[in-house]
């Protein structure tokens, strides 16, 4: 790949005219204005691209070639980070953003009374799951597009924006009308086909690492829905599988200050999936917070003793509360709003 440093007096005549040199070398490029200069990123056979004419052309500054092999999502491409809005909430912005709800829809009473109680303890986003995939067949695999309506119901009610996961490619037009957030799971991190039409769309995604994927091979997939056009892509660390059986993964806390420092991509933390124990989501996820994630993930059901998936590690409402007051006394510490 090749990265366009364009001059901070470039004008808009000027760059189009960069834009159109590069399409017109059979490359596709990606546009990244910052406060002060435009970088454009070269996808495709560059070599072409790689004369004087292209080094000296009016308005370009630098051109730099990078050997990574992610590309759109690296801070060689934009320095400054990523801001993504949802209904008013800037993630990636400085401040924390939280996620709470159950694992799974269940029902309507269920699914209302944990997100009022999650909105009172100060989460802004609302989870649950409408379609579950699970590794048994004959678990709970969610309620489908009735689930998709409750959310919507609970959005309405309490005004919470709603995250959840879209499974396969043909559920993307489905879910993209629902939900404000969709969300691919660590097993369908690596569904190339899924990422793609993902990519097709401008609506904000959470893309959870996969259980056995290293960073590299993380941040290559988020390239493949950047690449498509989507730069609205949140990064979430949810633990890796290791040999360590104590934990139900193994949660990589430097994971999130080292993707910050790569990509300029918001970065979250679940510790929830990552630990499988509702005493150790708490003290995990305020590591996360110190390590500089911009939101988390927490599960919460009101009975998760009669919770159809993942009961274990979902905390009562009332523990969420306290950890919510926690993670303020935490923000104040790291001058950060929760």
């Amino acid at each position: 790949m090749m990265i366009v440093i364009m001059d901070r007096t470039a004008s808009l005549a000027t760059i189009n005219s960069v834009l159109r040199f590069v399409e017109d070398s059979g490359c596709t490029p990606h546009v990244s204005k910052g406060d002060e200069k435009t970088i454009i990123g070269v996808v495709g056979d560059d070599r072409a691209l790689l004369s004087e004419k292209m080094q000296t052309m009016p308005g370009v500054e630098k051109v730099i070639q990078t050997a990574k092999p992610y590309r759109l999502v690296s801070r060689e491409w934009k320095p400054e980070n990523t801001v993504i809005d949802v209904n008013d909430i800037k993630i990636g912005g400085g401040d924390l953003t939280v996620i709470a709800g159950p694992c799974g829809v269940e029902s309507e009473t269920q699914l209302l009374e944990i997100a009022h109680a999650v909105k009172e303890a100060g989460a802004s986003i609302l989870r649950g799951g409408a379609f579950k995939p699970r590794t048994s067949p004959y678990s709970f695999q969610g309620l489908g597009e009735r689930g998709l309506e409750l959310l919507a119901k609970a959005r309405e009610a309490t005004g919470l924006a709603v995250i959840t996961e879209v499974v396969t490619p043909n559920q993307v037009p489905l879910v993209s009308q629902y939900a404000d957030i969709l969300q691919i799971g660590a097993r369908n991190s690596q569904n190339y086909s899924l990422l793609q039409e993902i990519g097709k769309l401008r609506k904000p995604v959470m893309l959870k690492r996969g259980m056995m994927s290293n960073l590299e091979e993380y941040l290559m997939a988020a390239e493949y829905i950047l690449a498509n056009g989507n730069y609205n892509v949140i990064l979430c660390e949810r633990g890796i599988r290791t040999f360590e059986t104590s934990t139900r993964n193994t949660m990589d806390i430097s994971a999130i200050p080292l993707l910050k420092s790569l990509s300029h991509l918001p970065m979250f933390a679940d510790p929830s999936h990552a630990t499988g124990k509702r005493s150790l989501v708490a003290p995990v996820a305020k590591a996360a917070v110190a390590a500089g994630a911009d939101g988390l993930m927490i599960e919460v059901h009101n009975h998760p003793e009669k919770a159809l998936s993942d009961g274990i590690q979902a905390l009562l409402p009332e523990s969420f509360a306290e950890l919510m007051k926690d993670l303020k006394k935490l923000g104040l510490a790291l001058n950060r709003q929760v």
